[in-house]
Order: structure tokens, then C-alpha cells, then sequence
């Protein structure tokens, strides 16, 4: 009878503890899968290809159409602002070609100038298909001062190499740390994510040198841009192009998404062609001849960057334009 009873414990004490431990070993995969934060979603992302994948540019297909917009909204209107993030500690005094500089000097100036003015010919609020505004919808706009605000989020690491989820939870908590938690104000705002040098997203250099897309959020949708440490792709992403210098690649790449985010807030919802290309792709990476890329002045530097197509060109044929 002693005997039974011992080996009656020793069973329930066995059993116990392979509950215990399939119990443990449960909690221990909840807690560390990755959980989205709520809201958060990722969306098609349009990519600025490297040079060497632009194999010609797209000038020569057909003009772009606005293809209805999300919720309304296809293009930037209004005050039309530009928040600028560097995410990371990796960014604390490791900045080697000054891009935080350059870029916030590019975008202190840009607002307002020439070179961007030729958004304003597209509009939203009209049908589908529609190729000139001619006055209708509500038109993009080229207010000065887009530069609305600079954030250093460096208190903590930002992840090595951080995925498009991550991306778009960064530009939702920019969009709180600005105070910008409201749908109406995010239909006219874009995000630029700035990843460290050697820091940046899987594909950088290789495929793309950055891309725009969208997230939704408790705030509203939110339109952001990935922008990688553009000077570590070299040449692939602008270094010496056209004889424009080593740090070309900076606002010819960021100019290229700021007025692609402008026309196309919501990608690909606004106005792209019949390729699916935007703005900035039909007039990337032209070296020479109409639309070839070069430095314009603004009233804070001179700075590189490629033409935007224009439908209204060429008596509404269409082409690459520097100035409108």
C-alpha cells in the first residue's frame, strides 16, 4: 500500500511539472512574439530605384492620370508640411557626410520654389482618369516654409536594419510627438524616417535608394517616406552624377520622394501613368537633354536634384521639367 501511494506522488509530481513547463515555454513564445501595434498596417511602398536598375527613363510613356485618391485624398494640399525624423541613438554624433544638414537646408528652402511648383497642376476631388485639372478639385500646393519640425528621436537604438512595420510605428509616434493626432492634419503632412549610416533598411543600394508609402493609424492615414543614409550607397543612389558631387545623391533622392509624396500621398492612389510610375520616377536618373538632373538655387543653398514630369509640357504632351 506504501509502496503504491509513493509511486501514486511521484506520477502527479511528474505530471505537474510537464504542465508547468509546457506552460512556461507558452508564456515564454507570447511574450516574445512581435505584436503590431494597434492600428498600424503597412501598404504598398513605391520605390526610387538604384541607377543601374533604371535602365532609361520613363519620360517617353504617356502623361500621368489621378486615379481617385484614399478617402479622398491623392495629393498634398493646404499647408503642405514636411516633418524630418532621424530615428536612433546611432545617429548621436555619427553623421559623416552631414546629411541631417544638407537635408534640413534642402527643405528650409524648397517650399515655394520653381523646381517644385510644377505639383500644383495636379489636383483631387475630380474623376479618374482625369490628365488636366484645368481649375477643377482642389490642387497640390508650394507653400514656403514646408519645414515644419526636426526630430532627433535618440534616446534609445532604432533597430539594426528595421522592417517596413517598424518604419511606419516610427512615423505614427512622430506623428504624436508633433502633436499632429488628427486625420484632417495628416491629409496634408509626409514623415521622413532617416535611418543612420550602415543602419539602414534590407535592399537599400541594391534595389532602391528610398520609397514612400502609407500607414493608417488612430491619427488618420499617415504618408512617410524610408530614407536611408544615402551617401553609403554611392553611386547607385547619386554620388557624382551629371558631375553634381559626392553628396548629389541626398536631395536628388529626397527631392524625388518629397514631390512623388506631393502627387501621390497615398501610394499608388493619386497620380501615376499607365506603368505605375509617379513624378519623380518618369524623370529619374537623366543624364543628359531635356530634364536632366542639376543644381537649382534656393534661397538657403544651391542644391542637385532631377526634374518632376509635367503634364502641361510641350503644349500638354508631357515632359521633365527643372523649373514651371
Amino acid at each position: 500500500m506504501k509502496k503504491s501511494r509513493l509511486v501514486l506522488v511521484a506520477a502527479s509530481f511528474v505530471t505537474a511539472c510537464t504542465i508547468a513547463t509546457f506552460l512556461f515555454s507558452f508564456s515564454v513564445k507570447q511574450a516574445s512574439a512581435k505584436i503590431p501595434s494597434p492600428g498600424i498596417s503597412t501598404r504598398p511602398t513605391h520605390l526610387m530605384k538604384i541607377k543601374d536598375l533604371a535602365a532609361a527613363p520613363l519620360a517617353g510613356t504617356t502623361n500621368l492620370t489621378y486615379h481617385g485618391g484614399t478617402g479622398g485624398s491623392g495629393v498634398e494640399t493646404g499647408g503642405d508640411k514636411v516633418y524630418l525624423i532621424y530615428w536612433g541613438s546611432q545617429w548621436n554624433s555619427n553623421d559623416p557626410s552631414g546629411e541631417a544638414s544638407i537635408q534640413q537646408n534642402f527643405f528650409n528652402g524648397v517650399g515655394g520654389s520653381s523646381w517644385n511648383n510644377s505639383v500644383t497642376q495636379y489636383c483631387q476631388g475630380v474623376s479618374s482618369g482625369t490628365v488636366f485639372c484645368n481649375g477643377a478639385g482642389t490642387a497640390a500646393t508650394n507653400p514656403s516654409g514646408v519645414l515644419a519640425g526636426v526630430w532627433f528621436d535618440n534616446a534609445s537604438a532604432a533597430p539594426n536594419h528595421p522592417s517596413q512595420s517598424q518604419l511606419a510605428s516610427e512615423a505614427v509616434r512622430a506623428a504624436s510627438h508633433f502633436g499632429n493626432t488628427s486625420a484632417s492634419i495628416n491629409k496634408t503632412v509626409q514623415y521622413v524616417v532617416n535611418t543612420s549610416t550602415r543602419h539602414s533598411s534590407s535592399g537599400f543600394g541594391t534595389q532602391y535608394c528610398a520609397w514612400h508609402s502609407s500607414t493608417n493609424s488612430s491619427f488618420g492615414n499617415i504618408a512617410y517616406t524610408n530614407m536611408p543614409y544615402i551617401t553609403d550607397a554611392g553611386a547607385s543612389c547619386g554620388a557624382n552624377f551629371n558631375g553634381l558631387g559626392s553628396k548629389a545623391g541626398i536631395t536628388i533622392v529626397g527631392g524625388h520622394e518629397f514631390g512623388e509624396t506631393e502627387t501621390d500621398i497615398y501610394p499608388s492612389t493619386g497620380w501615376i501613368d499607365s506603368t505605375g510610375a509617379e513624378n519623380g520616377d518618369k524623370c529619374a536618373w537623366i543624364s543628359s537633354g531635356q530634364g536632366a538632373s542639376a543644381n537649382i538655387s534656393l534661397s538657403t543653398g544651391t542644391f542637385p536634384v532631377q526634374s518632376l514630369w509635367s503634364n502641361a509640357f510641350n503644349g500638354g504632351a508631357g515632359g521633365c521639367v527643372l523649373s514651371f
